[in-house]
Formats: structure tokens, sequence, C-alpha cells
């Protein structure tokens, strides 16, 4: 948690440095202090690297045992990171929030915005998990996707809306990369607790990539588990 304030504060002087003196793309200095602490808390409840969970049992043959678990893998996992995320929206997600709301000038959305943020936020992780999945998915192939790993996690971290809010980014490449998943994991639930326009086209949009992400895991799924190979048996 530390960690996470120190990096928020060092997020606050850039950004609030760049947004001083005018605003940029409608980010003023509480636009951009909301955004900054709204994404700390996030990141956490979404997670935006990726994780280990289903590559080490890949790895291990630990994976063989879930596959003959009376469960379907991906909706037993995906039921794990939905109480992960809930634990964190009160461990990581609430305190910095509130330290940010505290120190800096935040912009909080009209009332009825908060329920439509919480569905925002259970979309971006939905994609978030489903995304995360594929990405575990071809250790069934590599044997270790640490590679496709830091891959993921660079494109993450610079088209999700972390690194920058996406509305900085050039005329010509907003467009591209809202077209992608990693937009819906932070920009949209951002954007919609700020009340940057409608929020039913991005909670369409995110719910386009929750539904596109948990069918390709599916599909993958299937495949990769046709002919199962355990190192060491």
């Amino acid at each position: 948690m530390a960690t996470n304030v120190v990096f928020g504060l060092l997020r606050m002087a850039v950004l609030v440095a760049a947004v001083g003196q005018a605003p940029i793309a409608g980010y003023d200095v509480a636009a951009t202090a909301t955004y900054v602490w709204l994404g700390q808390g996030l990141l956490a409840v979404v997670v935006l690297w990726g994780d280990k969970t289903l590559s080490d049992r890949v790895r291990s043959g630990d994976v063989v045992v879930d596959l003959h678990r009376p469960w379907h893998l991906q909706s037993a996992l995906f039921a794990e990171d939905v109480g992960r995320a809930g634990y964190a929206v009160l461990i990581r997600f609430a305190p910095p929030v509130a330290f940010g709301a505290l120190l800096f000038p935040f912009r909080w959305p009209s009332p009825g915005t908060w329920a439509v943020f919480a569905v925002s936020v259970a979309l971006a992780t939905t994609v978030s998990f489903g995304l995360r999945f594929l990405v575990n998915t071809t250790t069934f192939w590599l044997l270790d996707h640490r590679g496709v790993l830091a891959l993921y996690t660079s494109a993450t971290w610079l088209l999700c809306g972390l690194a920058v809010p996406l509305a900085f980014f050039p005329d010509w490449a907003i467009p591209i990369v809202w077209s992608t998943p990693f937009a819906a994991m932070l920009q949209a639930p951002v954007e919609v607790f700020l009340e940057r326009g409608s929020p039913w086209p991005l909670l369409a949009g995110q719910a386009a990539w929750a539904v596109a992400v948990l069918t390709a895991g599916h599909l993958v799924l299937h495949r990769a588990v046709r002919k199962v190979v355990v190192q060491g048996g």
C-alpha cells in the first residue's frame, strides 16, 4: 500500500505539471487527481499485470488434477478471481482513493453514477481475467509463458490508460487504442467515474470485450486439453 501511494504521488507530480497551466483534453487538476488515484486503486482490483496461477500448474503437471475435478476450469478460476477482486476493493482500492481525495482536488460523480461505475469495474475485471487466462493458456504449447506475459504487461501499461489518459494520445491514435480490449480494463471505468460523456457506449464496449475474451478462452482451453502432455510422465 505504501508503494502504491508513493507511485501515485510521483504520477501526480508529473501529470499536474502537465495540466497545471491549462487543461489537456478536458483534464484539469481535479480530473487528473481523480484519474491518478482511481488508477492506483483499480490496478489491483482489475489486475493490470499478468499472473501465473494457471501457467505454473501447467508446467508442474498439476493442471491434470484440475481437469479431472467436477468443474469447468475457466469458470472455477473466474470465480476465484471475482473473490480476489472483491477483497481488493476494500483493501487496495478504497485506501489510495481516500488518500488522494483528502490531499488533492477530487471530482466526485453524481450519486446515480456510482452504480454504473460498479458495473464498469466488474466488466473491467472480467475483461482482465479473460485476457490473463488467454495468456496463461499459451503455456500448454510453449511450456513457459514469461515472454508472452512480458509483452502483455508492456501493452497493458500503455494501452489501458495507466501511463497517461488515453485522451492525451494523438488524435489519430485515440480510435486505435479504444478499439483494443485494454481500454476496457482501466480507462473506461475512469471515464464513467468522471462522467465524461454517456457511459452506455463504454459499458457496451466493455461487455462486448468481456464476451469475446471469455469465449476465446473457452475455445482455446477446449483445444488445449484435447491432448495434454505433462512433463515427467
